[in-house]
């Protein structure tokens, strides 16, 4: 991922100025890395290694929204609308 578009991200997504690790932040460069990986394997199928990837990614992403979820329920919910993850 590009410099650029991660610092767009982190300030997108970031609770105060000197935020570049919150769980929102993470999830929403987890959930740019799942779409990009997901691009790859429309191209290139029988890519097994980036399968593997995508996975472990998914299964991150997945327990930082439980946790985000189980502590705080409103910034999860806010969260999952703004990344538009469930319909």
């Amino acid at each position: 991922m590009e410099k650029e578009k991660k610092t767009e991200i982190i300030t997108q997504f970031r609770l105060k100025e000197s935020d570049s690790g919150s769980v929102e932040v993470q999830v929403a460069l987890l959930s740019e890395r799942i779409n990009r990986l997901t691009e790859h394997l429309k191209l290139y199928p029988q890519d097994r290694h980036s399968r593997h990837a995508l996975h472990g990614v998914i299964g991150q992403r997945r327990r930082f929204l439980r946790y985000l979820n189980r502590t705080a329920p409103e910034r999860y919910y806010s969260l999952i609308n703004r990344l538009s993850l469930r319909e």
